[in-house]
């Protein structure tokens, strides 16, 4: 997949509409829930931010239908994967986890 990223002018549009969005009863009504679109986590709603999905930087708009409410931790992790990109780093975090995990508490005989 190739990327070309939008142009400042447009990325200043996007960055105003997210401002914007982030003013709606819209969004204050999808952050008083308190969780994490991408770990599920309570947060209180002050800490959730606004995550494009799709990252404005990859070609996603500011729309209700590609802005989730993400933690801080999160939203910096994904930075301007994509979701497939996101999903497949995800999965290899489990899996080294798991890996920890079963070294640390190997089943004894």
């Amino acid at each position: 997949m190739l990327d070309f990223p939008p142009d400042e002018k447009v990325l200043r549009q996007e960055r105003a509409r997210a401002r914007e969005l982030r003013r709606s009863q819209w969004w204050q009504n999808r952050i008083a829930k308190g969780r994490c679109h991408y770990c599920g986590a309570a947060f209180p709603p002050k800490e959730l931010t606004l995550d494009h999905v799709v990252p404005l930087v990859r070609g996603g708009r500011t729309s209700k239908g590609n802005c989730v409410p993400a933690c801080k931790s999160c939203n910096s992790q994904k930075q301007s994967l994509l979701p497939l990109e996101w999903d497949a780093y995800l999965q290899r975090l489990r899996q080294d986890e798991q890996k920890s995990m079963d070294s640390e508490n190997p089943e004894s005989p």
